[in-house]
């Protein structure tokens, strides 16, 4: 297994042994990320932040205990929120922000109506790897003011003449068993490389079954939001490639996801205050389960003699569709036509866009890189009730032209500088639209329809990175960085939750872009049998974006206020041998806001918006050349929150779950074994905690084995 982490900015990935995961590391030489994720092609550095480098054989541990894609970042990455293990991630975190989700670069995020299904585009057995940037930056745009998480596809033979097929089957189920805990999974890749032209494509298929926590009780399903038990995925997926010449290459991918919720069960209410959890019974919900449907289309050019340098080119379609579960909405229409209407609501998205850009180094005789580029891009997004056959959230449509310029400069053979600025001009545009007639958000009040004044609202900032590595020796190395992010607050629930009149687009303040910076320090150590790395970070913006619960309404309302998140992520592991090998990390992140609008933040952050402070080890053994395990824990420390000095109520009680994982190597394939929270503990989820609502109070999974087969030929 390899395990590589580096720091990056045009300046850090040149760092390994990364943050909360020195983990993984074995491999002590330089490591470079994907030209999707940093932008910079064959560059030791790429931004100014903490990079994990979460590769295949890391993958494939991980998938042998969990299929969640949230629950393996939230294995590896203390500061990654407790996943949610559902199918939405709202709540997911990274450093206290939403993170910014991409596939081979092109994002999958929706922020104009963020619905939470962002994590879920593609099926993990079509993953090469994962590259997780750490902290607010604005180099792929919109979207990233906690981070950027890309996901990068499986890839082709890397030499002429080569093929694979890949055949992978596996089955979980609860222990003590379960008769409808039972899940399974397919899939099957083909790669092969023939001259100038290669090619990988695969499909897979799971079925979900029921979840259940260690005291052998159903977990309960998420009626609205949507769930991964109780579900059927597939996946198809195709990436075809012909070089040009020795320079040129020209790339076409496809990717078809969907996830549909069989709707069997619907969630029996738990009680908060007694600590009991919500549970599943038989029986759907009225209506069609929830769904994710996802299908993307992406060109990419490159050519790496252009002018002298390294041209990039990707054109991009992405159309996402995530049905949710219904609810009823009491008189509607408010002329008692239907005195119990039900209603269910579906976010779509389409995506248009492109990113250009182009690479030179040693420019004027120095080690001096320079980037330039171009991103254009255009997110249209609305929200419907489907049986109403309105829209909740109006058509809007946010367009995009963003230059950037990005530098790395090696001013001796131990420092290197990095800076860059991105420009971002973006205008939203909203037609006139009809507020829906149920105004549930004024109480004792239906029927009442409102008028909104559309508006093109238009934003223009330039952020800037910039960041310093100083390589003190050949083990120790020490580096900062400043860089800023942008985003939207959710546009969707702004316009939605509209409840007055004479209101327009253009004066709504809470269209006002989120603009987060982060700023880092650290140090690395590594020896090639130590490995440590030390980082602390902090956070601000100025008119931040916190998801506050109305009780009144049950739903998530959008807060503007100054914010300011800070923390500190360490890790360190030893290599007592080539079969052995142990490591320990810890992140902490502390978030407040200001609840009073004086400026002064005064406030914790709810849980929703920041994550536990966490701790992981881990054990990696080979025990023979054909069998290795490994050992991990995470433990989620307790947390209070603060209001203006009074403790809440909904504070939060840690827990500690372990994992086991073995891999046996067969004389035909291997057999991957997992078990997930080895010991049953019975724990609530963080979100659970922290938000806690008789429906969705839900405990985490209990004892869960999972056995699989896979086989290259």
């Amino acid at each position: 297994m390899l395990r590589r982490h580096a720091l990056a900015s045009a300046l850090l990935a040149a760092l390994v042994a990364p943050v909360a995961h020195a983990d993984e590391a074995t491999d002590i030489d330089r490591v470079t990320v994907s030209a999707s994720t940093s932008r910079i092609p064959d560059s030791e550095a790429a931004l100014p932040n903490t990079i994990t480098v979460i590769d295949q054989a890391q993958l494939q541990q991980q998938l042998a205990l969990t299929q969640d894609v949230s629950q393996v970042l939230a294995n590896l990455i203390p500061s990654f929120a407790p996943s949610r293990q559902k199918l939405t991630n709202s709540g997911e975190t990274l450093r206290g922000r939403k993170p910014l989700y991409l596939v081979d670069g092109v994002p999958q995020s929706t922020p104009l109506r963020d619905g939470g299904r962002d994590g879920h585009t593609i099926d993990p057995s079509m993953i090469e790897r994962i590259e997780v940037i750490h902290g607010a930056n604005a180099l792929q745009g919109l979207g990233a003011s906690g981070g950027i998480i890309n996901i990068i596809t499986k890839r082709a033979p890397r030499q002429d003449g080569q093929a694979f097929q890949d055949v992978s089957v596996s089955a979980s189920t609860a222990v003590p068993h379960e008769s409808d805990s039972t899940g399974y999974r397919a899939s099957y890749l083909f790669g092969t490389r023939s001259g100038a032209f290669d090619f990988v494509g695969g499909a897979s298929y799971a079925s979900e079954g029921l979840y259940y926590d260690a005291d052998g009780d159903s977990i309960a399903v998420n009626d609205v939001q949507g769930d991964l038990m109780d579900a059927e995925s597939y996946n198809l997926f195709a990436k075809a490639g012909w070089n040009l010449d020795g320079n040129r290459r020209l790339q076409l991918s496809a990717n078809r996801y969907e996830l549909q919720g069989n709707n069997n069960y619907h969630a029996v209410e738990g009680d908060p205050a007694t600590g009991e959890t919500a549970t599943s019974a038989r029986g759907g919900s009225i209506g069609e389960g929830p769904r994710n449907r996802s299908t993307s289309l992406t060109l990419d050019y490159t050519d790496k003699a252009l002018a002298g340098g390294y041209f990039q080119a990707q054109l991009y379609w992405v159309d996402f569709e995530a049905l949710y579960g219904g609810s009823f909405w009491g008189d509607f229409w408010g002329d008692g036509r239907d005195p119990d209407w039900f209603d269910q609501s579906q976010n779509a998205s389409e995506k248009l866009g492109g990113k250009f850009s182009w690479s030179r180094g040693d420019l004027f005789g120095l080690r001096l890189r320079a980037t330039l580029g171009l991103d254009i891009a255009r997110d249209t997004t609305s929200q419907e009730l489907v049986r109403a056959g309105m829209d909740w959230v109006p058509e809007t449509t946010y367009e995009s032209v963003s230059p950037f310029v990005q530098l790395e400069w090696w001013v001796a053979d131990s420092v290197m500088l990095t800076g860059g600025l991105r420009h971002e001009r973006g205008k939203l545009q909203v037609d006139d639209y009809i507020t829906i007639p149920d105004q549930r958000l004024t109480p004792g009040i239906h029927g009442t329809r409102y008028l909104v004044e559309g508006g093109s609202p238009e934003t223009s900032e330039t952020l800037p990175n910039v960041g310093i590595v100083w390589e003190a020796t050949d083990a120790l190395k020490f580096y900062a960085s400043y860089s800023e992010g942008y985003t939207v607050a959710d546009i969707g629930r702004v316009l939605r939750a509209i409840n007055t009149p004479d209101q327009r687009v253009d004066t709504l303040v809470d269209l006002q872009p989120v603009i987060a910076d982060n700023q880092e320090i650290g140090l690395d150590y590594d020896d090639g049998r130590w490995l440590v790395h030390l980082a602390a970070f902090w956070s601000d913006s100025d008119l931040g974006s916190r998801l506050a619960f109305d009780q009144a309404t049950q739903f998530y309302k959008v807060v503007r206020e100054r914010t300011e998140i800070d923390g500190f992520e360490g890790s360190v592991a030893y290599q007592f041998s080539d079969a052995t090998r142990v490591g320990l990390a810890y992140a902490q992140t502390d978030g407040r806001y200001d609840s009073n609008g004086d400026d002064r933040v005064d406030s914790d952050l709810p849980g929703v918006n920041v994550s536990p402070d966490r701790a992981t080890a881990f054990w990696e053994q080979s025990w023979t050349p054909a069998i290795s395990t490994r050992l991990q824990a995470s433990h989620s420390l307790d947390r209070d929150f603060d209001y203006r000095g009074t403790t809440l109520p909904d504070e939060f009680e840690g827990y500690t779950t372990v994992d086991l994982q073995a891999r046996f190597q067969l004389p035909v394939g291997a057999l991957n074994v997992g078990v997930e929270n080895l010991f049953g503990e019975q724990y609530t989820t963080y979100y659970s905690q922290t938000t806690p609502r008789a429906d969705t109070y839900t405990a985490g999974r209990g004892r869960v084995l999972t056995v699989g087969w896979s086989h290259r030929f």
